[in-house]
This record gives structure tokens, sequence and C-alpha cells, in this order.
């Protein structure tokens, strides 16, 4: 257990951080699969957007690599043109 109010303060805050994080982690995660669910219909392209929004909020966030968003939003959009003939 920590001694000082410094290390105190900090399990607090990474404890809170912890919680914020997975938060965002499942939002993306959810708007990943509502692109997925709705890949051959008229709304893949509204929900594509939606999901690359809310990757690139994680990366500014902090919860996730710029490389491996773009991985991700790669992933997505390779999807959408192969739906999209």
């Amino acid at each position: 257990m920590a001694n000082h109010d410094s290390a105190l303060k900090r399990m607090r805050q990474n404890a809170t951080r912890a919680i914020r994080n997975r938060d965002r982690i499942s939002r993306i995660r959810t708007f990943i699969k509502k692109f997925t669910t709705s890949l051959g219909s008229n709304d893949a392209l509204s929900a594509f957007a939606d999901a690359q929004s809310e990757i690139q909020k994680g990366v500014a966030k902090g919860v996730l690599h710029r490389n491996t968003a773009s991985r991700k939003i790669s992933r997505l959009n390779r999807a959408l043109k192969s739906f999209m003939k």
C-alpha cells in the first residue's frame, strides 16, 4: 500500500482513468459493431462515418494508438467498399 499522499492520489486517479478508458473503448467497439451490422443497408455510410469519428476521438483521448486507429478505419473502409460493389 502507498504511504505518501501523492501516491494515494495517483492510485485514485489511475482507478478513475481506468474506468473512463474502459468506457471509451467499449463505446468504440459498439460503433464498430453498429457499422458491421449495417453493412449492405442504406445507412452503412453514415455508420462508417460515426465509427470513424469515434475511433479518432479515442486517439485524441489517448485510448488508442494512432496506427491502431488507422488500421481499424482502413479495415472498415475496405469492408464498406466490398459491400458497395
